[in-house]
Parts: structure tokens; sequence; C-alpha cells
């Protein structure tokens, strides 16, 4: 399994792996299950965010975005296929995402999260994010990313997102 950088040429991978997507799997209404919703959902995404990719035996596997806001930070979205979950590819991918983010000047990242999705929590917490609010039904962690870890066990694959408009969860 190889983490690493989208490409262009990963985008048919990249749809195949949201089109074979469990629906029980999407948090806060992402991925998108129409086909149309779903290709402009990933061309926000590849066109304004800073994304990288799991490959695993010619497939796209895990993918991991960060998509600025209108506030200067950048939002946080990470998935990993059902078929692969549990293998420490959402700990790889937040890594790689965190060091490309911040070689690329993101400075602030942050992401809602269900309550209920502890893999996720778990995840984000042993990479420095902290939860700043909460309500029933979300909770939004931060991370500077001045000094970030991403530490531990190969951790769980979260698969959350948010809803504020341009990001992940906006569709």
């Amino acid at each position: 399994m190889q983490v690493g950088e989208y490409r262009p040429e990963d985008r048919g991978l990249l749809v195949a792996m949201y089109r074979s997507f469990d629906p029980d799997q999407r948090a806060q209404g992402i991925p998108p299950l129409h086909p149309l919703r779903l290709a402009d959902w990933l061309e926000v995404l590849t066109e304004e965010g800073v994304n990288v990719v799991a490959r695993c035996e010619g497939r796209v596997v895990g993918h991991a975005v960060l998509v600025p806001d209108r506030a200067g930070s950048h939002e946080l979205a990470i998935f990993v296929h059902q078929d692969y979950q549990g293998a420490g590819i959402g700990n790889r991918l937040l890594q790689a995402l965190l060091e490309l983010g911040r070689a690329r000047g993101v400075r602030h990242v942050w992401l809602t999260v269900e309550p209920w999705n502890g893999r996720a929590q778990a995840l984000y917490r042993r990479a420095g994010f902290e939860r700043s609010a909460a309500d029933p039904w979300e909770e939004v962690w931060e991370l500077e990313l001045g000094g970030f870890r991403v530490s531990g066990p190969p951790g769980g694959t979260p698969d959350s997102g948010a809803s504020p408009e341009r990001s992940p969860g906006g569709w």
C-alpha cells in the first residue's frame, strides 16, 4: 500500500472507490451518492484542496483532503474504503496529508466528526487535534500545524466530513 499526493491520473480510480463506497459508511451526507453530485464534489476537492490518496493493488482505497475555507483555514475530510478499514490506512493518510499541507503553507486545520465516531476521534486525538465545540450531532476539532504528530498504533478509519459551503460536506 502506498500513500501519496493525488495525481490527475488517479481520478478514475478515485471515482471508482467512491462509487463502491458503502452508503452506511457515509457521514454527514458525504460522499454524495448521485454520480453527478459525486463528480461535482470531487472536482471541487481535487481542484481547490490539498489531496492524498492510498493506493493498493491498482486501486485507490483511501482519500484525504484539506479544503480551504473563507477564513483562511482548511477543513479536513478523510475516507477509507470499507474493505480496507482497520489496517492503519487512515493514520497514514492523515500523516501524509498534514505533512503535505504544512509544506503548502496550511497553518490551521479543522474538521467535524459525529460524536459517536470514536475511531475517528481517537485518530484525530493522536494527531494532536483538540475538540473545540460540540452539539448532539457533531463535534468540531482543530489543529495548528506548527508542530503536529501522528503516533501510536495504526488507527481507525474515520468517515467524517463537514457541512459549511464549499467544504467537503457542503453538497
